[in-house]
């Protein structure tokens, strides 16, 4: 109990130890963060700039915007940095911290995804009563309740794994604070501590995943009841885009959090892993937002009052 007490930093021992993997990497890792800050910071200026975007849809966007980019900044420039430097350290409050903001931005995104899929339910399935359900009063709430999920579920799994000790090594063997990793490093994990990652996992992955489904099941029906076909082809190909988002995120999240035994496979849960913490965010800009064509539009005309302005000074 007394070395236990006096943990001060862990040890993380990343994607690979081959040296020679250390700098492309890096160098891939660079590329892929550097793509989601431009893809997700863009589109939060798009959004705001164009106040033709300054709808329910593209307020969830914004807002998934930021979830991207916090859960994607709470995990990556860690590793990057452990690329560059060798420094595999991190201490015992950083590894709380970035546990607590990941699971944080990763549930609000959760919950955002569901948000999204209402929205476009009462867009599809009641247009003419659009405006009077989808009101900037409804929205503002969904989000609160969104961020709300996010502070409850962070701050419960955080607390119930830094409640355990951690005596018989300091190596944590993934690339960032996650909880199979620290459960199996832990000598003093019990059944409850299991159960309640478990039941915390099921409840809200659960919760958001019965509305998505439910919102796509009426989607569904409503387009297969319109006459035009193109019209069906183009909401066919939307809701796959996103369903396909949705089913990556949630079945690499459900396949790590719900098998915390000993026995897991770590090196399964790091390949899982990087595509949603790394990935995800990198490709929800071009999912939901940049093959749109109104935020495709308002691109343009940034990038036409941008020559023109050039044209001045030329």
């Amino acid at each position: 109990m007394e070395n236990c007490s006096k943990v001060e930093e862990f040890i993380l021992v990343g994607l690979t130890d081959s040296p020679e993997l250390q700098v492309p990497l890096f160098i891939i890792f660079t590329i892929i963060y550097v793509i989601t800050l431009v893809g997700n910071l863009s589109l939060l200026f798009l959004i705001s700039w164009d106040s033709h975007l300054h709808t329910p849809m593209y307020f969830f966007l914004s807002n998934l915007s930021l979830a991207d980019l916090g859960y994607s900044s709470a995990i990556t420039p860690k590793v990057m940095a452990g690329f560059l430097s060798g420094d595999k350290s991190i201490s015992y409050g950083g590894c709380a911290t970035q546990l607590y903001f990941f699971m944080c931005f990763a549930t609000i995104e959760s919950y955002l995804l569901a948000a999204m899929a209402y929205d476009r339910q009462v867009a599809v399935c009641k247009p003419l009563h659009y405006n009077t359900t989808m009101t900037s009063r409804v929205c503002a709430h969904l989000a609160i309740g969104c961020y709300i999920c996010g502070f409850l579920n962070s701050s419960t799994l955080t607390g119930n794994t830094f409640r355990l000790n951690f005596c018989s090594s300091k190596v944590i063997h993934h690339f960032f604070c996650d909880i199979p990793p620290l459960f199996v490093l832990s000598s003093s994990v019990s059944y409850i501590n299991q159960l309640v990652v478990f039941f915390a996992v099921v409840f809200h992955s659960s919760f958001a995943l019965f509305f998505i489904l439910k919102s796509y099941f009426l989607i569904f029906n409503a387009i297969l009841r319109m006459c035009s076909s193109e019209g069906r082809q183009k909401a066919f190909s939307t809701c796959a885009s996103h369903l396909t988002a949705v089913s990556i995120f949630y079945g690499t999240a459900i396949f790590t959090y719900l098998h915390t035994s000993s026995r897991h496979n770590m090196d399964t849960d790091k390949m899982a892993s990087v595509f949603y913490t790394m990935v995800i965010p990198m490709l929800n800009p071009l999912v939901y937002s940049l093959r749109n064509k109104e935020v495709m539009s308002s691109l343009r005309k940034i990038v036409n009052k941008a020559k023109s302005s050039l044209g001045i000074f030329f």
